[in-house]
């Protein structure tokens, strides 16, 4: 009766005309086919109230496996490179390394950690290198690659690895000669007996103080060494190719370490030859623009340490 209750007022808003009343007809049934005729030739679909809906209220139940994502976006100080957080472990807690990095197509099937979504990144056009941090991941491009392009299908391909619950990152045995990713066996910021007491002090300040800052930049940092008073330090991630990698190095992490640590004189950044290579050829760029502007001309990246004081 209580759907007559309902219905019953409704029929008589919106009905027009009487009907003759079918002999086979109750009259719960006369109610309802009055409110179906009247509200149908007045294009109102008559379908319950919201609160009558008993489905409405079930759970929606995910099939067998299924994950929920949520894919965070974050901008880093290099304009080629965005940090994407999946809410989700990239790199295993139990691996030794805090990072891995993929430079180019080949080291994303290559031992130790080969890994099947940085090859399907590695195929979209315009991308040049996938850095794997605890639980990010940045994608680096070229400069003339557009973002527009390039991030959808990074959103799509991080889902689908995720949701589908494949290993981001796998174990191969790695043969002697063998290239391959940009890490180390440990952590080069880890404890270790053998440091000298400053060298333990340097690799707690930069684990404790200055790491978590690169990280939040979308990179990472490596600890190569300490001789003669000078720290050797080689950036990873989006801070590898960033043009004010530099001026982190210089003003950031050189200043902090010569502020508490009295035996540090300066910092050295370590280069791939592959970086240095550039960073020569693009001096020498900088030296034709000063001769055909005259030697008066202003540098175009001035400063200490730029690369106009790079010998061509």
């Amino acid at each position: 009766m209580l759907t007559a209750r309902l219905l019953r007022p409704a029929a008589a808003l919106l009905s027009t005309t009487k009907r003759v009343k079918p002999a086979t007809c109750g009259r719960l049934y006369e109610a309802a086919r009055q409110a179906h005729t009247s509200s149908h030739s007045l294009g109102i679909s008559a379908r319950p109230r919201p609160v009558l809906r008993t489905t409405s209220r079930l759970p929606t139940v995910a099939p067998p496996g299924a994950r929920s994502i949520f894919i965070q976006t974050e901008t880093t100080p290099n304009a080629d490179a965005l940090k994407f957080l999946p809410n989700h472990k990239v790199v295993p807690p139990e691996f030794s390394t805090p990072f891995i990095e993929y430079l180019n197509p080949r080291s994303t099937i290559a031992p130790p950690y080969p890994s099947p979504l940085a090859a399907q990144l590695m195929n979209i056009d315009g991308v040049t290198s996938v850095f794997y941090g605890p639980e990010f991941i940045t994608v680096t491009k070229s400069p003339d690659a557009n973002w527009i392009h390039i991030r959808p299908e990074v959103f799509s391909l991080i889902t689908e690895a995720i949701t589908s619950g494949q290993d981001i990152v796998t174990v191969s045995k790695k043969e002697d000669g063998e290239e391959g990713q940009e890490t180390g066996e440990q952590d080069s910021l880890s404890y270790d007996e053998n440091d000298s007491e400053v060298v333990g002090m340097i690799k707690e300040l930069l684990e404790t103080r200055i790491r978590p800052s690169i990280q939040e930049d979308g990179g990472d940092i490596e600890f190569r060494g300490f001789e003669d008073g000078y720290v050797s330090l080689k950036l990873r991630g989006a801070c590898r190719t960033c043009d004010s990698s530099t001026v982190t190095l210089k003003n950031g992490i050189e200043g902090m370490l010569m502020h508490y640590i009295e035996e540090v004189k300066g910092v050295h950044q370590v280069m791939d030859q592959e970086e240095e290579i550039a960073i020569q050829e693009f001096a020498k760029f900088e030296e034709k623009l000063r001769q055909q502007k005259g030697p008066d001309a202003a540098p175009t990246t001035p400063g200490k340490g730029s690369l106009d004081t790079v010998p061509g």
